[in-house]
């Protein structure tokens, strides 16, 4: 069992929750920018996440500290040969178990526990041990879920317990951080401390690399990186290529993530379009060279409730890459994303919509598109990089210490 002894403060915080990490989903990569915010401002930060391993802690790198950021797993997630029993077992009874359990193994009480992602079983557990042993809980809150975005809907299960973290358990933690500014307004009318922070990623670090543009060559490389899920359009996405450009002469959009059968389904059976190629699943580490080599990334996303209220974490990608991005404006994209400087604003979200940006964007020039690309990087460096939050994420934690 790890234990960790606190270093450059006199504290350390527990980021903790059901989640895959360093790699994975979303989800993880917004606790390894909140755990670089967290080091960069002097914490030293244990990340004890719900996967089967590491059981013993491996030094993050890449955090350029003076804090620094140590992860392992406690297994809270169930293995893949489990069956329907056991995973019900452990979700209802015993969601939280093994982190409360690792929380009193330690000989130092953590300053603060992070908690992301934890739904009613696991905050039921994380709660009460915070409680019984007067350590500030905190909780990082980044959707609010769509009954049709969970197994059973409405009265499911899954939706039922999400509500039950989202209304009742993280306005009763002793402070929230959120990812949005709908999230932002619903907590502070509930009284609770907030922090808005956007998702963040280590910008400074990350190699862009020159990108040649053939003025001669004419067309546009486009390219969606990511899993749809019930939040992209691809769809639409895929319908406006056809509409601009039928024959995939002067537009490719490249598409990384679901596959050609997903793809499929998503349009209903309708036939790709020529320009339109369909790649599958990429090793997190190839991603930055597909948003470099593409000149714009598309994002669509439908105005409702649970849209608002998450943030993409693949616009910050894109403008982290210098990609500029072609999307409605949805969430908070309007303060980071401006028509013709780190991209191109759709007036909607739908097929003429997006098929109006498109030719806009075909007819840029090079240097146009350059000075975008330059704003994108311009825009991430100063809005996306987790040292930027250091500071008021210091003064948010320092505030809650007892």
């Amino acid at each position: 069992m790890f234990v960790t002894q606190p270093t450059r403060r006199d504290a350390w915080v527990a980021i903790v929750g059901p989640f895959r990490f360093p790699w994975g989903q979303a989800g993880s990569r917004r606790v390894y920018g909140l755990a670089g915010s967290l080091a960069a401002c002097g914490y030293d930060v244990v990340v004890a996440g719900g996967e089967d391993g590491p059981a013993t802690a491996t030094r993050l790198d890449g955090i350029d500290g003076p804090g620094t950021v140590d992860y392992l797993g406690l297994g809270e997630i169930p293995p893949a040969q489990a069956g329907r029993l056991a995973r019900s077992v452990r979700w209802f009874l015993r969601w939280g178990e093994r982190t409360v359990r690792w929380l009193d193994a330690q000989p130092t009480k953590p300053s603060h526990v992070l908690v992301s992602g934890g739904d009613a079983p696991y905050m039921v557990h994380l709660r009460r041990w915070c409680r019984r042993s007067r350590v500030p809980l905190l909780a990082d809150v980044v959707d609010w879920y769509s009954p049709r975005q969970l197994r059973g809907g409405v009265l499911g299960p899954p939706y039922l317990s999400a509500q039950a973290a989202l209304r009742y358990h993280y306005p009763r933690c002793d402070g929230i951080i959120v990812v949005s500014s709908f999230l932002e307004e619903y907590y502070r009318g509930r009284g609770t401390p907030v922090l808005r922070v956007p998702p963040t990623l280590d910008v400074e670090n990350l190699p862009v690399y020159p990108r040649r543009v053939d003025a001669d060559v004419p067309g546009l490389r486009l390219v969606y990186a990511g899993s749809p899920g019930r939040k992209d359009l691809v769809a639409t996405i895929v319908r406006a290529v056809g509409r601009v450009d039928p024959e995939g002469a002067h537009l490719e959009l490249r598409i990384f993530g679901p596959t050609l059968e997903q793809v499929t389904r998503l349009l209903d059976g309708e036939a790709l379009p020529r320009g339109v190629r369909v790649l599958g699943r990429l090793p997190q580490p190839e991603i930055p060279r597909v948003w470099q080599e593409a000149d714009f990334s598309v994002l669509l996303r439908q105005p409702a409730r649970f849209i608002h209220a998450g943030f993409p974490t693949k616009f910050c990608e894109s403008l982290a890459n210098g990609t500029p991005v072609i999307a409605n404006l949805t969430s908070d994209l309007g303060r980071y994303l401006r028509d013709r400087h780190e991209g191109l604003v759709c007036a909607d979200h739908s097929v003429a919509g997006l098929t109006s940006a498109l030719r806009t964007a075909l007819g840029l020039t090079v240097a146009e598109r350059k000075l975008m690309r330059e704003a994108a990087r311009r825009r991430a460096r100063a809005a996306f990089d987790f040292r930027v939050y250091a500071e008021p994420v210091g003064a948010f934690f320092d505030a809650l210490r007892r």
